[in-house]
């Protein structure tokens, strides 16, 4: 096999890779902003189900 056949298979190789490692970076943070949202909306609809939970704070001496 040809040296420079070689050298541009191995570079296109690393392009490939590195155009992967962008789109997983890419679904990972996707993915972080879709768990943050959803944890938002169950705590706002647990406030909302429940909205005296919390608002009464008993103490005894």
């Amino acid at each position: 096999m040809d040296i420079a056949a070689l050298s541009i298979m191995l570079s296109q190789s690393n392009v490939q890779q590195q155009a992967g490692i962008s789109v997983m970076k890419l679904a990972m943070g996707a993915a972080t902003d879709q768990a943050d949202s959803l944890t938002a909306m169950m705590k706002a609809t647990e406030l909302s189900i429940q909205p005296y939970l919390g608002s009464n704070v008993d103490v005894q001496v």
